[in-house]
């Protein structure tokens, strides 16, 4: 299990990103954490993977603290970050040098394999599309099997076609070994799509304002009125959480009643 237990970031220059956020994340469970900008979304992935030490709190997998990278995590940025200088194959592989090179090989092709990309092992990433470096940068995440593994807006930068797409092949790769996903994501769909939670954070500093179960049968329709609901509760939850940052005219009025309503 992972657990975030009174997790606080303050940086340098006396930024308070996160403040006081615990969590419990069962293994296999998908949870998605949507806010907006500046809410610390980012900070909270780069706490649990090990990139940044939080400032207050633990992180904890299966009872460890994790205070560095660690191999049960894996983490998928919003760009592929592959290595221009290394076919796709040797980026799937990359890290896993001390492996027997039978083993290393075979876990790479499958890999690529299961991500569609099993005839562009030779090929350079330059030769890839948008669509397909991110696939390979999701196998690269798989290939040690990790127990938790964090994407970063993932899809953000690719069109609807290929994102929507690349949703769908996620989930397909997630149910054969189940792996805890953590995705942070701008956008609701996305995460109504993917996540059995939907966490919505407050800004300023970072705080857990709302939790949202997505408990919808697999896989989900987007039309259906249960995701529109769904979807309405995270987006009310959302303008709520962003209420405070809003400054009001002088002598401005202002009706709460709708305030959940702008979509």
């Amino acid at each position: 299990m992972l657990v975030l237990d009174r997790v606080g970031k303050t940086y340098p220059n006396g930024v308070r990103a996160l403040d006081g956020i615990d969590l419990k994340v069962s293994p296999g469970e998908v949870v998605a954490v949507v806010g907006g900008s500046g809410c610390g979304k980012s900070t909270l992935l780069r706490a649990i993977c090990g990139l940044d030490t939080p400032s207050q709190g633990r992180v904890l997998l299966d009872g460890e603290t994790i205070t560095s990278p660690h191999e049960k995590i894996g983490i998928v940025f919003q760009e592929a970050r592959l290595l221009p200088w290394l076919s796709i194959a040797e980026n799937v592989g990359f890290g896993l040098e001390s492996w027997p090179r039978a083993e290393r090989e075979q876990r790479v092709a499958t890999a690529l394999d299961r991500v569609g990309l099993g005839d562009k092992a030779g090929v350079w990433p330059r030769e890839l599309s948008g669509g397909q470096a991110q696939r390979a940068a999701i196998a690269r995440a798989l290939v040690p099997r990790p127990e938790v593994l964090l994407l970063d807006e993932p899809f953000s930068a690719l069109d609807a076609f290929t994102r929507a797409d690349l949703q769908d092949h996620l989930l397909d790769l997630w149910s054969e070994n189940r792996p805890t996903l953590i995705l942070v994501t701008h956008d609701v769909d996305e995460a109504i799509v993917l996540a059995d939670r939907i966490l919505v954070m407050r800004p300023r500093p970072g705080r857990i304002y709302e939790e949202i179960a997505a408990d919808l049968p697999r896989p989900r329709d987007r039309q259906s009125a249960s995701f529109d609901h769904v979807k309405r509760r995270v987006l009310a939850a959302l303008d709520r959480s962003m209420q405070r940052e809003r400054r009001v005219d002088e002598g401005e009025t202002r009706s709460e009643a709708g305030a959940g309503l702008w979509w």
